[in-house]
């Protein structure tokens, strides 16, 4: 009878020792299974798009397209952040318009500028551009035009505004 009670006494402690386990268990199993069927469906979604990318380097041959860039063009010390160059066209587009909280003095170095950093922006984004070689209402229609090519490459630059007035002189 003693090891009955043995046993007895046992199975009491491993049952009050593992209760609160068990309870815990089951209050927070929701949630472990959550996660670990989120971490599985997150690896199955990172497996399907490395095979989606795969497919699709294979089927417009990738490498060919990229093997003629020169990366060590984009690693070069004096070459700026398009960021950067992103900044300056917004403040210096405010100031030609004349919105830029300034009275414009120097409006040609001001359009100078504007052009410069437009064609910094052209070669980053590798859009083509004709400023220096036009003068004139040609030159304003390629600033037109370019702007929006770098648009389209993903840089946008602030628009004229509709209660903008171009002053006649």
């Amino acid at each position: 009878m003693e090891v009955g009670r043995a046993m007895l006494l046992a199975l009491a402690i491993l049952l009050v020792v593992c209760v609160p386990a068990a309870v815990a268990l089951v209050c927070c199993g929701d949630d472990r299974l959550d996660r670990i069927a989120g971490a599985w469906s997150r690896r199955r979604a990172r497996r399907r798009d490395r095979r989606t990318i795969a497919q699709l380097d294979r089927a417009i041959d990738a490498d060919a397209l990229t093997r003629d860039i020169d990366l060590t063009e984009f690693d070069r010390p004096d070459r700026r952040p398009l960021e950067q160059v992103a900044a300056d066209l917004w403040r210096l587009r405010a100031y030609r318009l004349g919105r830029g909280g300034r009275p414009i003095v120097w409006p040609l170095l001001l359009i100078q500028a504007y052009d410069d950093r437009l064609r910094l922006a052209c070669r980053c984004l590798g859009v083509t551009e004709h400023l220096a070689e036009l003068e004139g209402v040609d030159r304003e229609i390629e600033r037109v035009r370019v702007e929006g090519a770098l648009h389209a490459a993903g840089l946008p630059l602030p628009a004229a505004t509709a209660d903008h007035r171009q002053r006649h002189r």
